[in-house]
C-alpha cells in the first residue's frame, strides 16, 4: 500500500474527531418551510402574463373597432340563390267582369 502524506493523516484525524462530536440527539428531522408560498418571482411572473394578456386583448379590440370605420364602405354580401315558389292553380276560373251598361 501507498503511504499517506502527513497532511492527509492530519485531515483524516480531524474529520474523525469532528464526526465523534455529533450524536443522534443532535440530529433532528428537517422542518417544513415556513412563510408564504408565493415568492416575489411568482408574483412578478403572474403580473407580466396578466399585463401581456391585457395588452393583447386591447390590441385585438382596437383592431376590430378600427376595421369598421365609416370611411371604408362595407363589402356587399354575396348573392343568395333563391328557389322560385310555385303557387297551386285553382280549378275555379276567375270571374269575368260583366259589361256595365251606360245610361244616357
Amino acid at each position: 500500500m501507498s503511504t499517506r502524506a502527513p497532511i492527509e493523516e492530519r485531515l483524516r484525524a480531524a474529520l474523525e474527531a469532528r464526526g465523534q462530536l455529533i450524536s443522534a440527539h443532535d440530529l433532528s428531522p428537517a422542518r417544513p418551510p415556513a412563510g408564504s408560498t408565493w415568492g416575489t418571482r411568482k408574483i412578478r411572473r403572474v403580473l407580466y402574463v396578466a399585463a401581456a394578456a391585457t395588452a393583447a386583448a386591447a390590441a385585438a379590440v382596437v383592431l376590430l373597432l378600427s376595421s369598421n370605420t365609416p370611411d371604408r364602405p362595407r363589402p356587399t354580401p354575396p348573392a343568395q340563390h333563391s328557389t322560385p315558389t310555385v303557387t297551386p292553380t285553382s280549378t275555379v276560373p276567375d270571374p269575368v267582369p260583366s259589361p256595365v251598361a251606360s245610361t244616357p
